[in-house]
């Protein structure tokens, strides 16, 4: 990116990462057409085009918007039942003063009265009606929209590939994690990246690799609880979110995950060929040893590729701090006479 004077915006970190490491040609294709120094609109064109997410954050910003605009449009009907009244308040006000500074009263004027009083409250009543009326149709519009806005946020954060979160879901709840004290106690992150998948690609092709790709993401939500929080982060590689477990039972968990993708059975349908065996390398790193959600994602990686240095299709966990010995001196601190 510093090479081709691309600016270090997340969006465009985003759009070069999927470049890398997914199977979208198109995208590469359009990346390496860029040239030097593209300009940030046809960067954000192309993310549009190929990254499905954007199109879908966009209708949810319109959503938002149409939302705002509803809400503006019940608070100027508000204001002019506001001002319907208050005109109605002055009118009883004038009225009543007007009948009090008089000293005698006909029956005539008092009818008067009386009639303009009645016709002023029939007015104002009929005009609460049509407020109220509108109101109720305002709400239902906004129910309506605020649905809709929480099927367009729900799309924006899921991988259309896969149907799992994708990665500005993921960065979402990492950053959750650390926003609760109790939660990092017993939090830990797995990454899991496929092996060999260039191979895969380059064997059987991209349209297999990528429907690879969704079988594993079925065998992920079967083999992981319903609380683990699953998404693809990119390519090939998952991530899961695990809270409420030891740091044992993570191990166990990404080892059940490892089993589950070896034996797995993975025919392409259209020609009947085995593409497996496929597997797995995965890193666990728990929350309590990273200082924040970019360390321990960082510390997680690298423990998947010490897998995957390791000989591949196996599951390492971040090794804890060694506590420093105690010097002599520090012994001494210690010593009972």
């Amino acid at each position: 990116m510093r090479q081709m004077g691309v600016a270090g915006l997340p969006r465009n970190y985003e759009l070069f990462y999927e470049a890398y490491t997914g199977s979208n040609r198109a995208l590469i294709a359009d990346i390496l057409g860029l040239g030097g120094k593209p300009a940030q609109d046809v960067l954000d064109d192309i993310g549009e085009r190929h990254l499905a997410h954007r199109g879908r954050q966009s209708m949810v910003e319109s959503a938002r918007d149409t939302i705002e605009r509803k809400i503006e449009e019940v608070m100027v009907l508000l204001l002019k039942e506001k001002k319907s009244l208050e005109s109605y308040s002055q009118f009883l006000d004038e009225t009543s003063g007007g009948i009090r500074n008089r000293a005698s009263l006909t029956r005539e004027l008092l009818e008067k009265v009386v009639d303009l009083m009645a016709s002023a409250t029939d007015a104002t009543i009929s005009h609460g009606n049509e407020i109220a009326s509108s109101i109720a149709d305002k709400s239902v519009e906004l129910e309506t929209l605020k649905a809709k806005l929480e099927e367009y946020k729900k799309l924006s954060e899921t991988d259309p590939l896969t149907e799992l979160w994708n990665r500005r879901a993921f960065e979402r709840r990492m950053a959750k994690l650390y926003g609760n004290p109790k939660a990092i106690l017993f939090g830990a992150l797995i990454v899991a990246d496929i092996d060999n998948f260039k191979r895969i690609n380059d064997q059987f092709g991209h349209p297999v690799g990528d429907r690879i790709i969704q079988s594993i993401a079925r065998l992920l939500k079967a083999s992981l609880p319903g609380d683990v929080f699953i998404a693809r982060t990119g390519g090939e590689e998952f991530a899961f979110i695990v809270e409420g477990l030891s740091e044992a039972s993570v191990a166990v968990l990404a080892e059940d995950v490892r089993r589950a993708t070896e034996r797995g059975v993975f025919v392409d349908r259209e020609t009947g060929r085995n593409c497996g065996p496929i597997s797995m390398s995965l890193g666990v790193c728990m929350a309590t040893d990273a200082t924040g959600a970019d360390d321990l994602y960082s510390k997680a990686d690298k423990a998947m590729y010490a897998s995957k240095a390791g000989g591949r299709n196996q599951v390492t966990l971040h090794p804890k701090p060694r506590a420093e010995p105690l010097s002599r001196k520090d012994w001494l601190l210690y010593k009972t006479e």
